[in-house]
């Protein structure tokens, strides 16, 4: 029986045919030194569940599941969220990899702080390239997070309690198109509170396989979503412009004509903008999307 002062973690693996990375994910969880009761839970969404990776020990064990909810990474991830029944989650994607000491560093922070939620910092991998990204607590508040969207307080680094994620905070949303986005929906949730931060990367992140990188319609349609549902973007024009200029970014890399209509915009709302002058550098042909996206991801960064 495990200890009542002894933390219950259960990690939610949401994947999707990339079984050598999974692998590497699934070990790293099982590696950390944290002195805790582990249940990796893998969810297979919209493929054949992998029962050979089912693994059962004294303190850490592998769950595998089949995605039951929403097909996408969103429903994917409630799945194993309310499968399991630790005291506390954690998010890994199948293609990243925790440092060993990641876990163990985060539950002593969220006992001394009180805080619902925790991120690490991470390390980009992109083209032989590796780059620290470390967030901070202050641009993790709410408005700050809405203006500057934060990567580096990647999905991977969360640990969050069972509690606050199934009641203020609430689960992932399931409706956003494509589920494009989910992390950051959910990030902002989360940001109305307090969110613990180790300033330490260890989550290696591997840049850029993301499979919504190029699908620049569910981009749009994400856009519109959120542009719908957090009134935090309505109240700043920095906020509100970073989101009309990556939707007419998406546009003009789609080659729609309502790009250069999307770009004047962004311009009126913040025009000091970058998206903007890509997008429009995009529209007119001068450089592609793909290259930007490219430079853009050298650096561990999106558009």
């Amino acid at each position: 029986m495990n200890p009542p002062d002894r933390p219950t973690v259960d990690v939610v693996i949401a994947t999707r045919n990339r079984p050598e990375l999974l692998r590497r994910a699934i070990a790293a969880v099982l590696a950390q030194t944290a002195d805790c009761d582990l249940t990796c839970l893998v969810v297979f969404d919209q493929c054949e569940p992998d029962e050979s990776l089912a693994e059962e020990g004294p303190d850490r064990r592998v769950r595998v599941l089949a995605n039951t909810r929403r097909p996408g990474l969103a429903g994917g991830r409630n799945t194993g969220i309310l499968a399991g029944t630790g005291d506390l989650v954690a998010f890994c994607d199948d293609d990243d990899a925790w440092l060993p000491e990641k876990l163990e560093v985060q539950l002593a922070l969220l006992a001394e702080s009180g805080a619902d939620t925790s991120v690490t910092g991470i390390t980009v991998e992109y083209d032989g390239r590796s780059v620290d990204r470390v967030p901070t607590a202050d641009q993790l508040r709410l408005e700050n997070l809405a203006r500057r969207r934060v990567m580096a307080a990647h999905p991977s680094s969360v640990v969050v309690r069972r509690e606050a994620l199934l009641g203020r905070i609430g689960l992932v949303d399931e409706e956003i198109p494509g589920s494009y986005g989910e992390d950051f929906d959910w990030l902002l949730r989360a940001a109305v509170y307090p969110i613990a931060v180790v300033p330490r990367p260890l989550v290696r992140v591997r840049w850029g396989g993301s499979q919504f990188s190029q699908q620049w319609q569910t981009i749009v349609d994400a856009i519109d979503y959120s542009l719908g549902k957090h009134a935090v973007f309505h109240r700043d024009p920095r906020a509100l412009g970073r989101l009309y200029g990556r939707r007419a970014f998406a546009l003009a890399a789609l080659g729609r004509p309502e790009a250069r209509r999307a770009v004047l915009r962004t311009v009126r709302v913040a025009p000091l903008e970058p998206r903007a002058y890509l997008a429009a550098a995009v529209a007119l042909h001068v450089v592609s999307a793909e290259r930007l996206l490219h430079l853009a991801h050298q650096r561990g960064h999106g558009i």
